[in-house]
């Protein structure tokens, strides 16, 4: 593993941390500054089209400016909107600091498209999940802080130490190196959005929609749910958070080293798998087990993305990368506040609505996907010979 994917990766490792210990208790934190289910599924959603129309600007600006700028640019303003959450005591202001950290969700475009290009001879999908792994490592631990420390000093304190973490991480990703920006094809130009506007890429970006709404639907209110209708404290609401981190870990090492369509589909059926153990699971083992396949939701969307660089050269590598998260985002948009209505409706809605829409979206991509096991293998292949011989 090159230098720059080492200083990747610890600035991960540590980001997860912090980030462990606050991101999923938002839902909680929300509910205690006097939001319900259906407004928190609302602020979900407003967070989560901030993350939405930051990918595409993201990933144009990355192929123009490079990389590097971006990620830095991120961690810095990621880190000021925690402490913005972690110092507010009202109900906008807090909402105001998760919004401008959705807003930062642009970097996983600059910074998949960095690792990607710095990956060497391993595979795309192994390195993208790889690194996903690293973030991982670091959020096993940050939950099992978090749940503690919400019981014994209160959620505001989580917040404020993730902060410090923060600034850590930042320090260690100023020390990445820049990439220089891909050349354009000769003859053709840099053609930016215009060469991703074909049938076979727009195709699979809709397929993707479709998939990620199901994948979830049903996990910003879970949290809720678990702590609402089945009693689950705040201490062991920190360890099943940390058994989701162990489980993109593992989801990540094993899925990750399959071709990338074989683990994408393998990651929707553990999906399918956390929302029957939720949904009809009778103790903290079936939760614990759930929240471990719930891993498989971050390794799909990185095998999503490993899928479409067999589809797009690499000077678009970032406006395809952010063009498919924006649209895998919308589910992120819609889906919380679907899930707080079904929620307001009866809690169990959630579970059986996600299932039907993940048995819907393993089909399409069974019959649909314009991007089959011989492609990625094709390209791939095509890839490491190409490295070879540089």
């Amino acid at each position: 593993m090159s230098r720059d994917l080492i200083l990747v990766a610890i600035s991960l490792i540590t980001w997860g941390v912090g980030e462990g210990m606050f991101f999923f208790f938002q839902s909680l934190y929300l509910q205690e500054l006097g939001a319900d289910p259906l407004k928190i599924g609302g602020i979900l959603g407003g967070v989560g089209l901030a993350m939405t129309i930051s990918y595409l600007p993201a990933g144009v600006l990355s192929d123009r400016i490079g990389r590097r700028p971006l990620i830095h640019g991120a961690w810095i303003i990621a880190t000021c909107a925690t402490a913005l959450m972690a110092f507010a005591k009202t109900l906008p202001i807090f909402t105001a600091g998760m919004i401008l950290y959705g807003l930062t969700g642009f970097v996983t475009v600059p910074l998949n498209s960095y690792i990607t290009a710095a990956r060497g001879k391993l595979s795309v999908g192994r390195t993208l999940t790889l690194i996903s792994a690293s973030f991982n490592l670091g959020s096993i631990l940050g939950p099992l802080i978090g749940g503690w420390v919400a019981s014994q000093a209160g959620l505001q304190t989580n917040f404020r130490l993730a902060m410090i973490i923060f600034v850590l991480s930042t320090a260690v990703i100023l020390f990445i190196r820049p990439q220089p920006v891909e050349a354009p094809i000769p003859g053709e130009g840099r053609s930016g959005l215009r060469f991703l506007l074909n049938e076979r890429y727009l195709r699979y970006t809709a397929l993707m929609f479709l998939v990620m709404f199901g994948l979830y639907l049903s996990q910003p209110l879970t949290p809720n749910f678990l702590l609402n209708e089945r009693g689950v404290d705040l201490l062991r609401m920190g360890q099943l958070i940390s058994a989701r981190s162990v489980g993109i870990v593992l989801f990540s090492l094993t899925l990750g080293q399959l071709n990338a369509r074989v683990g994408f589909l393998a990651a929707q059926a553990g999906m399918a798998l956390f929302n029957l153990f939720i949904w009809l699971g009778s103790g903290f083992s079936f939760y614990l087990a759930g929240y471990m396949l719930m891993g498989s939701y971050i390794t799909a969307r990185n095998l999503a993305i490993a899928q479409s660089r067999a589809l797009v050269r690499s000077d678009n590598m970032g406006a395809a990368y952010g063009f498919l998260e924006t649209i895998m985002s919308l589910a992120i948009v819609l889906g919380p506040p679907l899930a707080g209505y079904l929620y307001e409706l009866q809690a169990e809605w959630m579970y059986w609505v996600s299932l039907a829409l993940i048995f819907i979206g393993v089909s399409a991509s069974l019959v649909f996907s314009p991007v089959r096991r011989a492609d990625v293998q094709a390209f791939e292949e095509k890839e490491r010979a190409e490295w070879i011989q540089s």
